[in-house]
């Protein structure tokens, strides 16, 4: 049995690593039964080597049946808020998806270009402006004028000197209690509106829900389907990490509602320890999250899930311009107080008809 004990610690860092720790009892499992089954054969037959092979098969399967509710878990389709491809949207690239003005940009900046960084939805949007008119040349995602960075990242960027201007919705009370702490003063400037939304698997027969109902069921007071015209089946109420763009509008939208604890997973980190993160959105027939209209349906164009409407509205850009789709959420410029010269200009051209122009050109509702 030595000679595999390298393969079973191998076998064992890995499962750990990938975080596959249900894996790890079958893994012992197999250890053992293989320097059973090995110790068998080298020492000759047993009048009960019949009965061994059979315990050892039957342990295998046992620990394989207790693994399987995870297996099935780990293969469920997952949607997650940084899983589009920004790349698809360069700026100045031949193929990108960034949209053009019909005329040119009444603004050029040529130097001294503010940064600009903010959530991945939202991306597509800025970069649009930038393009339009920032310098053609090379901009890095991560290390350039032109960032994304996600909201969180995004907001620490701007608080802590790194951003002059960020695209995202408003801040977590975190997110204003850290830039209060370091004496920053954030200004929100509406840009455009955009609809908060929630999603189900495309199976799941519930087609709308009420604001309510919603509420209900992030508070943990609704936990089945049945209960809001459903199948017989327990809520899946999937959440997002603290301080994303989704789960700062969901505490938002809840107000003073306590909200549930979030569905966690189990994370092995390279110290060897074990975190809860919580749990990315799973596409079970009994599951619901929530993400941004635009992100949804343009950037991500998942099939497998389905928008609920609320209080029997959809949510369109007619029905978020009319005011007729009851969760809506502004899309903000934010600044903090950065002493760059063109961030007021810039802002202004935004809020022109050129910018607003992008702003309906990406997907999204304007301002105006």
């Amino acid at each position: 049995m030595g000679l595999l004990l390298p393969f079973l610690l191998i076998g064992a860092l890995y499962v750990w690593l990938d975080g596959l720790l249900f894996l790890l009892p079958f893994t012992v499992v197999l250890y053992m039964s293989l320097g059973t089954v090995l110790f068998v054969r080298m020492f000759g037959k047993s009048k009960h080597e019949k009965v061994v092979y059979r315990v050892i098969i039957g342990v295998v399967s046992l620990s394989l049946i207790v693994a399987v509710p995870s297996i099935y878990n780990k293969t469920r389709p997952v949607v997650q808020d940084g899983q589009v491809d920004t790349n698809a949207y360069e700026l100045f690239s031949d193929h990108t998806k960034v949209v053009a003005l019909t005329e040119p940009s009444t603004l050029k900046i040529k130097d001294n270009l503010p940064i600009i960084d903010g959530a991945t939805a939202l991306y597509p949007v800025y970069a649009a402006f930038a393009q339009a008119v920032y310098p053609e040349k090379k901009y890095d995602q991560y290390d350039s004028e032109v960032m994304s960075n996600r909201t969180g990242e995004a907001y620490n960027n701007l608080i802590n000197g790194r951003a002059d201007i960020i695209f995202a919705l408003a801040p977590s009370d975190q997110q204003l209690a850290t830039a209060k702490r370091l004496g920053k003063e954030l200004k929100l400037t509406p840009i455009g509106k955009e609809a908060f939304v929630f999603f189900v698997n495309e199976k799941n027969p519930v087609q709308s829900l009420t604001v309510d109902e919603i509420k209900g069921i992030y508070t943990g007071d609704i936990t089945n389907w049945r209960e809001v015209g459903g199948k017989k089946k327990d809520i899946r109420a999937f959440q997002r990490p603290e301080d994303s763009g989704s789960q700062t509008a969901l505490q938002h939208f809840m107000g003073d509602m306590p909200i549930m604890d979030p569905p966690v997973e189990d994370i092995a980190s390279l110290m060897g320890t074990v975190i809860d993160q919580v749990s990315d959105y799973k596409n079970y027939n009994n599951a619901i999250g929530y993400t941004f209209r635009y992100y949804s349906t343009e950037m991500t164009k998942n099939n497998a899930i389905r928008l609920l409407s609320v209080n029997g509205v959809e949510p369109t850009k007619k029905t978020i311009r009319l005011g007729d789709y009851p969760i809506t959420n502004e899309l903000y410029a934010v600044t903090a107080g950065s002493d760059n010269p063109h961030i007021e200009t810039f802002i202004d051209w935004i809020l022109s008809d050129q910018g607003q122009e992008i702003v309906e050109k990406t997907g999204y509702v304007s301002i105006q």
